[in-house]
């Protein structure tokens, strides 16, 4: 089993279920993961606009898991209500 994190930067207009959809489908592409924790670190500004945003909710998950599918990080970059993300093993 190989340790992950994934960090998201969502838009911070996005509506609390809104922003529960986005992140239910991110773990729903995973697929076969375990979930460890979740790191919800709020609001915050950004250092530049992205996306015409100002500020991004942050948002942190910890799994574990033997592969992710190949095509993953092609849907969060499609997915528009994620401004950035970044995908780490550890």
């Amino acid at each position: 089993m190989r340790l992950y994190e994934l960090v998201l930067v969502l838009k911070s207009s996005l509506k609390d279920a809104d922003k529960k959809k986005t992140v239910d489908s991110i773990k729903e592409a995973l697929g076969k993961v375990k979930f460890q924790k979740d790191n919800e670190m709020g609001q915050k500004p950004l250092s530049y606009p992205i996306k015409k945003e100002v500020s991004g909710y942050f948002l942190a998950l910890s799994f574990e898991g033997e592969n992710i599918p190949s095509d993953f990080e092609k849907n969060l970059i499609n997915n528009d209500n994620i401004l950035r993300h970044l995908l780490l093993r550890k």
